[in-house]
């Protein structure tokens, strides 16, 4: 453990970028043609774009 301190400031900016990136990413994997977010399929495109990139990546695909 590094024993890190943040300040509540610093947690709840990090918390939102994480939020907003999660978000984001919902929409582009989970928006349907007619323009309705499905933020359920988005979310699992998007983990399972996530573990196939860190596969291809470490060379297992």
């Amino acid at each position: 453990s590094e024993r890190l301190s943040w300040t509540a400031k610093e947690v709840d900016d990090y918390l939102k970028r994480i939020m907003n990136d999660i978000h984001e990413n919902c929409v582009k994997y989970g928006t349907q043609p007619d323009g309705y977010v499905n933020y359920v399929k988005g979310a699992n495109v998007a983990g399972f774009m996530k573990v196939a990139k860190a596969m291809m990546a470490q060379g297992i695909v």
